[in-house]
Order: structure tokens, then sequence, then C-alpha cells
């Protein structure tokens, strides 16, 4: 039970990947790169590395492509690893958490440049319906320590401590692969990033299964390396489509309502906020867009689609580097 595959899902990385996949490399027994048509040179780096490497023709997502990367390795336990996050200790109390029954097991995510734990991102709770109100809303923003998101982001938890936790980020998670059978991998509609890690765990534990927060092992994080390059205008649309697919895959039909109104309210104010401010016409298109998707959402009572997602998606092997480890 102890072999570890290692599943790094990269897109325009080339910057972090390096640091990455020398330390994965070192405490993995297998390491499988999945590329969502990077525009840089982020597939020659991965093949500098003893990796498997599969490079997909179009970006198929977070999800996608996590999927792919498992299905190519046959070990018991997996490895969730973004291209911005460094191991910095074995993993060896992390396999120790799921021979003792943990389905999923996380360490502490420490900020790489600031060298501090990564309070509030490190561990999360399930979102609920107020505290996805107020992330909308913008009152997360004006009144952080407030207490509905001091509960969402764990900030009244002992980082030192070990704990049976609800929801660690999927940058950085071991994963026994009959869990992840069980639950049939990450749902691909969560095109192409965010709630796919909040959603694969949430059926986790609707499933009774146990997720383990170990601090003996953590790593550093550079953080959102990938997020940091997209337009702003298309990181709005694309994270409140996959918001809204969470919402009425996960919440009773009054509560997806009334957390779809608060979005419409929330990015009403926004849409005002930015035109008075003279702000890019771009960020204004974008919460426009959100403003009709959502409303599509609540006259469907049903899942949006992700506008921009490529209508046939293509997967090719472009180049694989295998090498014994």
């Amino acid at each position: 039970m102890s072999r570890i595959a290692a599943v790094v899902v990269t897109h325009n990385s080339a910057r972090w990947l390096s640091r990455c996949l020398e330390a994965a490399v070192r405490f993995c027994d297998t390491v499988i790169v999945v590329d969502n048509a990077s525009r840089d040179s982020t597939a020659e780096v991965a093949a500098r590395f003893p990796v498997q490497l599969l490079c997909n023709s179009a970006n198929r997502g977070f999800a996608a492509a996590a999927n792919q990367g498992v299905a190519l390795s046959s070990e018991p336990l997996i490895l969730l690893l973004n291209p911005d996050v460094e191991l910095a200790t074995p993993l060896a109390p992390l396999v120790e958490a799921c021979r003792q029954g943990a389905a999923v097991a996380t360490g502490l995510l420490v900020d790489a440049r600031t060298r501090e734990p990564q309070r509030g991102f490190t561990l999360r709770r399930f979102p609920t319906a107020w505290s996805l109100v107020f992330e909308v809303l913008g009152i997360n923003r004006l009144w952080p320590s407030n207490p509905v998101n001091r509960a969402y982001r764990c900030l009244d938890v002992d980082l030192s401590r070990p704990a049976h936790v609800e929801q660690p980020p999927g940058a950085f998670f071991l994963v026994q692969r009959s869990a992840w059978e069980a639950l049939g991998g990450m749902d691909e509609r969560f095109w192409p990033l965010w709630f796919e890690d909040v959603d694969f765990l949430r059926r986790a534990a609707l499933a009774g299964l146990a997720i383990r927060y170990v601090p003996e092992v953590w790593a550093y994080h550079w953080g959102g390396h990938s997020v940091q390059q997209l337009d702003a205008a298309i990181k709005i649309v694309w994270w409140y489509a996959s918001l809204l697919t969470y919402v009425w895959k996960h919440f009773r039909p009054g509560h997806a309502w009334a957390i779809s109104l608060a979005i419409l309210i929330g990015v009403a104010g926004r849409t005002v906020w930015s035109l008075a401010g003279r702000r890019e016409v771009g960020s204004c298109q974008a919460y426009i867009n959100v403003f009709r998707q959502t409303c599509r959402s609540l006259l469907r009572r049903a899942e949006p689609s992700c506008e921009g997602r490529p209508h046939q998606e293509r997967t090719r092997v472009n180049r694989t580097s295998r090498h014994n480890l």
C-alpha cells in the first residue's frame, strides 16, 4: 500500500515545475504529468525529469486531466500535486494515516515566500449557504474576520495539531485508489477549474470516508501560478460557472436559489462599482455575463453550461518519458 503515484496537472507552468518535479521524484514512486495544452515550455521542462508525460491538444480542465493521470498509474496511493507545490518532507505519515483508515490524507502548505503556514487555504470546511452568500456579496472581503468566514476558512483551527478535516485543497492531498475509483474520480463538469476538489471531497464525506490532516508532512506553495496568468474577465466567468455547478449539485433548491439571488445582487453591485470607477470594460462585461448565466440557471433550476468550453476535446500523447525510479 506504500507505493505512491504523484499526478501533476500543468498549464503554462514552466516557471515553477522544476521545483515540483525535483521533489516529487524524490518522494514518490511514479510521477505523472498531464499537460493541458500549455503554450510555454512546460512540456520541455517536464521531459527533463524521470516522469510519464501526457500532453493534451486542448485544455481539458483540471478534473479531466487528473482523471487521465490517475488512469495512467497503478499504485494504490495517488498524490494530487499542483505544479507550484514543492514537497519538503517524506510522505510516510500520510501513508500511515491511509493505512489506519483515512481515504484522504493531507499535510500543511507553507507560503514559499514568507515561510508562514497558509491559513485559510491549507484547510477549509465545506461551504455552507451562508459562507457562499457572504463570499459572493463581498462581505468576506470587507469584513474578513466575520464568524462565518472564520469557520469556513478554518481560522479557528490549530494547524500544528493533526485532525479529521473536511476540505484540504486539491493542490496537495494523498488519496487511496480504492476511494478514488469508488467515487468515480473527479467530476469533469467543473471546467476548467475551481470546486472540482471541493465536490470530490464532499462526495467522499457523504460516503462516510475519513479525511485526515497530518501537519508533520508539509510542502512549499507558491500559489495560483496558472490562475494569475489568466485574464481577469475570464477568471470571473469561470469561477462563477463552477460555483453554480457546485451549488446546484450539492444544495437543496431553496438554498441554491438563495445563493443564486445573492450572486445576482453581488455582480450587479460589482458592475455598477466597475462602471463608476471606470475600470476595465472586460470585467464589466464578465459580470454581465455572470448575471445572465445565473438567471439562466435559475430559470432552468439546473447546472449552467461553461461558456467557452471546447465542443470537442481531443487527447494525444505528444511525448512520454519513462524511466525507472
